[in-house]
């Protein structure tokens, strides 16, 4: 008999580490061929694909992002090829057991949970007595009614077979996230999170996990992620694997984790920031809500103070790129709430802040809560909230207008000296420039089209022009700065009105050319001809002082000239800059 195990990513680089997990446990009993597709592929594409392979046995794996593609998939299949055994798995179809059994009869069977095992013995049956009241963890219809067998006792991770050594995964290891688990469980009870219905953590063996991790990165692994869900809750542990990364990374590799911020030690954090390789990790995690009212209502134990000491040192040490979350939505936050909670964790200045929305999961504490505090949220997956007792969905479209312009123009660091500026010296609090023009962008309609780089300039160009702020032109100049540094050639048509005639700017060039020095040392050092000067650098003004802005923090409104000099061979643009005065030539107005 033919078996296929498949699912469908969020994205192509994603990689589905529960395949791998099933593939692994069924053989060598089993030959079991792995298909991955994504949400965007078109089903009659994915359908044709797993028609051509000529299944007996397919199996999806399910996850709140891909369940609705994927029970158009197996409608399709089970049309195609009534014979066809169909089995679904995975986080999304685990709980509410008589909802899905009902809702997709295309579905042969449900495994219920952790799947190895009960996968595996599944098989044996389909392959023998067919007596699949025996199996345990797994769920079907039997004379018009529903079977649901309790789940099986846990698997000893320590024996579990590697699910890395796959020969068809070899080639595309470079090209695409590795997943990788040394644990599973959680040791918390955030009540909006399935990692918190299992008691207790276990994990796998360190020794085969660190094997794993060489065979990976010898394959040409660039992107290993811990799907741990706290990594650190053994700094003995974590501490072990730290090291071992560190001295057996190679050059390229980047490890991410999810850790718990508030309980890391410092002297783990000062050890990293002493000897982990700039680059070599990152982190994420989970903030959700400064609001201690709110953690508590869903059982989540925080120490923001511990928190921010931890984000705090991790970005003072300036190896480690750190990713934050918030949840919008919880029990009792609202918008003046979240708002609060937004600047809190904006103040820490993370790399990366992802706004997210409360998503209602199956089986979880808030989800069979949900009358208490009046949810309503979408039927269908990813189960959105869309309101509750005090955030109406007046104010959850206000925050999505903040999450917006976050993503575009936080995330992206397309304009960090630009929005720095902003939410210092613009605006009482970051929420208010980001509720403000994500509002304004919405009116305008930009969320429903595209954009290029220099679009996202001229539009926040012109939203600043309707706040009507005196320093207008002091915040084009750091538009300037910002477009100009992540440039790697000239703007074939700048968004901003040339001050510079031709003329005038070739005086600059030449008065730089005789006199290197006006723009500083490092400068002199790049040791430019004349054709290089003018074939790879960018001259503009802008009307402060921005070498003193650097130095002090401060605005001087003193006009300076600023040079781009983009370095093919470090790839990296520079920047090199000088008053005006120091030049023979008037003030340009």
């Amino acid at each position: 008999m033919n078996i296929v195990v498949s699912t469908l990513n969020a994205k192509y680089i994603h990689t589905s580490l529960a395949l791998r997990c099933l593939k692994a446990y069924a053989e060598p009993d089993y030959h079991v061929e792995m298909v991955e597709y994504t949400i965007k592929d078109p089903a009659m594409n994915i359908v044709t694909d797993l028609y051509k392979r000529n299944p007996d046995i397919i199996g999806f794996s399910c996850y709140i992002w891909n369940i609705e593609e994927t029970i158009t998939v197996a409608q399709m299949l089970k049309k195609i090829n009534p014979n066809l055994t169909i089995i679904f798995g995975g986080p999304e179809v685990t709980y509410d057991i008589p909802y899905w059994l009902d809702r997709i009869p295309e579905a042969d069977f449900i495994v219920i949970g952790e799947g190895e095992e009960t996968f595996k013995q599944l098989l044996d049956e389909l392959h023998g007595n067919r007596q699949f009241e025996n199996v345990s963890g797994v769920a079907f219809r039997q004379d018009g009614k529903h079977v649901v067998n309790p789940q099986r006792n846990k698997i000893d991770l320590r024996e579990m077979p590697s699910p890395f050594r796959f020969e068809e995964d070899r080639n595309s290891l470079s090209k695409r996230v590795v997943y990788i688990e040394t644990s599973r469980g959680c040791p918390f009870s955030c009540q909006f999170c399935l990692s918190s219905i299992e008691v207790g953590v276990r994990y796998f063996d360190r020794e085969k996990i660190k094997d794993d991790i060489r065979y990976l990165m010898d394959n040409g692994a660039k992107t290993i992620k811990f799907v741990d869900r706290t990594f650190n809750i053994s700094r003995s542990y974590a501490m072990e694997m730290f090291q071992f990364l560190i001295d057996e990374h190679k050059p390229g590799t980047v490890f991410q984790f999810e850790i718990t911020a508030d309980i890391m030690r410092p002297e783990v954090i000062q050890f990293l920031n002493d000897h982990a390789p700039a680059g070599l990790f990152r982190f994420e995690i989970g903030v959700q809500s400064t609001n201690d009212a709110v953690n508590e209502l869903v059982k989540r134990k925080q120490n923001f103070t511990k928190l921010t000491r931890t984000v705090t040192m991790v970005k003072d040490g300036g190896k480690i790129d750190q990713h934050l979350d918030l949840i919008a939505g919880l029990p009792d936050e609202d918008y003046h709430s979240f708002k609060n909670t937004f600047n809190d964790v904006f103040a820490l200045r993370p790399e990366e802040l992802q706004l997210g929305f409360l998503k209602m999961l199956r089986g979880t504490g808030l989800r069979l809560s949900a009358q208490r505090y009046n949810y309503q949220f979408m039927d269908q997956s990813p189960y959105e909230i869309l309101s509750n007792n005090v955030l109406p969905f007046s104010d959850v479209v206000r925050i999505k207008h903040v999450e917006d312009i976050l993503e575009k123009f936080w995330n992206d660091h397309r304009m960090d000296e630009t929005i720095e500026l902003l939410v210092q010296n613009c605006y009482e609090t970051p929420f208010d420039f980001f509720q403000n023009f994500g509002t304004f962008w919405d009116e305008m309609g930009w969320a429903r089209i595209g954009h290029q780089l220099e679009d996202l300039f001229k539009r926040l160009k012109q939203y600043i022009e309707t706040e009507s702020f005196k320093n207008e032109a002091i915040i084009e100049g750091f538009m300037k700065i910002d477009y100009l540094f992540n440039q790697k050639h000239k703007p074939r048509k700048p968004w901003w009105d040339d001050k510079l005639d031709k003329q005038v700017r070739s005086h600059y060039y030449q008065q730089i050319l005789a006199k290197p020095t006006v723009l500083g040392d490092d400068f002199v050092d790049e040791n430019l001809t004349e054709k290089e000067l003018y074939k790879h650098t960018v001259l503009e003004l802008l009307p402060f002082d921005y070498a003193y802005y650097k130095n002090t923090g401060k605005i001087v409104e003193k006009q300076s000239l600023i040079l781009f000099y983009y370095d093919q061979k470090a790839n990296e643009t520079k920047l090199f800059t000088s008053p005006v005065e120091a030049f023979d030539l008037p003030v340009v107005s």
